[in-house]
């Protein structure tokens, strides 16, 4: 759990590539699962809280043979409307350079990913990869 800062999205980024480590991860897994947390992390953020650094963005991260199956989770405004989200390029912060693409990369780079959202309660993201066997 830390603060909703996009100075956060580092340290999420390296303690996910960290808790990786053991599993003897290619350099491609590595950099896949940091965008991966990256895009999670900083549409919490932005999205979720509106970048208030008082809110807290929470990773649990579990790995079960191969499988790494990531959870990021915020407590923000949620979404209301889920199939809209994963349509490229849409977006709330239109402002932004390069909004809209989040959770297109996400879906690309997993093998799965779940969003759970309520209204003003937040979001939760569920994202599984398995990393190949390269023993």
């Amino acid at each position: 759990s830390f603060s909703a800062t996009l100075d956060n999205e580092n340290f999420a980024r390296t303690t996910v590539g960290a808790f990786l480590t053991p599993l003897n991860p290619t350099i491609d897994e590595i950099i896949e699962m940091k965008t991966i947390v990256s895009e999670a992390v900083s549409n919490a953020i932005i999205h979720g809280y509106n970048n208030n650094p008082e809110c807290h963005v929470v990773i649990k991260m579990e790995i079960e043979d191969r499988l790494v199956r990531l959870v990021i989770q915020d407590y923000g405004k949620g979404i209301e409307n889920l199939e809209q989200v994963k349509t490229p390029f849409y977006t709330t912060a239109k402002d932004l350079e390069h909004a809209g693409m989040g959770i297109t990369i996400i879906e690309t780079l997993a093998d799965s990913l779940e969003i759970e959202s309520v209204i003003n309660i937040g979001t939760k993201l569920i994202i599984t990869k398995r990393l190949k066997d390269h023993g």
